[in-house]
């Protein structure tokens, strides 16, 4: 053979070394998923300034308009939120007063007999001593929940806050007027709870005699 014949040259392309076991790497050259870099529009391969620029302003863009939807979008959920949460604490304020509300004037409305008593005991001279002392105490406390007694003689008769028992005539009266009260009201929370029972005078005229005529 001359020694300007070419020999036949062999590459063992076997993945696994038959001496070591191990697994070979493939060369760049016989890598099935290499490829080729695309060429770039500058000889040296890189981008030109110009296109890394006008592409990074594009990218900055795009993302500062998401940012500022996402923030639209979540300072809108903020305000209902809040909204939301105001209207929610106003029903609780508003249900809490309710309930105080009724629970004392229940309680009240259970004592409203024994405050009766304190007055008429009162009116005929009996509220002294000790029983005085509790009874002004009970008084006072129910007038610092919000109750608040009304009726009294010579005020106009009001069929919103008194009760009318039996009237009588007077011609002392221009109007309906209480003249006795059997039994005051009361007022809590800005309504009648009792009203007051009462006499009323009726206004009446007086028949004046025809004069007599010489």
């Amino acid at each position: 053979m001359s020694e300007f014949e070419e020999r036949p040259v062999f590459r063992d392309k076997r993945r696994i070394d038959p001496q070591t076991y191990a697994v070979r790497e493939p060369a760049p050259s016989e890598s099935p998923n290499a490829e080729q870099a695309p060429p770039s529009a500058s000889g040296d391969g890189a981008p030109s300034p110009s296109a890394v620029a006008g592409v990074a302003e594009e990218t900055t863009e795009e993302v500062a308009a998401e940012v500022g939807d996402e923030l639209a979008e979540l300072t809108a959920d903020l305000q209902r939120l809040s909204a939301e949460y105001a209207n929610y604490r106003r029903r609780v304020e508003r249900d809490r007063a309710v309930v105080r509300e009724s629970a004392v004037a229940g309680v009240v409305l259970e004592l409203l007999p024994v405050l009766d008593d304190i007055g008429r005991a009162r009116d005929h001279g009996e509220l002294e001593g000790a029983f005085r002392v509790v009874g002004e105490s009970l008084e006072l406390t129910v007038a610092k929940l919000g109750f608040e007694r009304f009726a009294e003689p010579g005020e106009a008769f009001d069929p919103t806050l008194h009760e009318a028992l039996t009237a009588v005539d007077s011609v002392e009266v221009d109007v309906p007027t209480v003249l006795e009260v059997y039994q005051p009201g009361y007022r809590y929370a800005g309504r009648v709870v009792r009203p007051a029972r009462v006499v009323v005078a009726q206004p009446t005229t007086v028949d004046v005699p025809p004069t007599a005529h010489p």
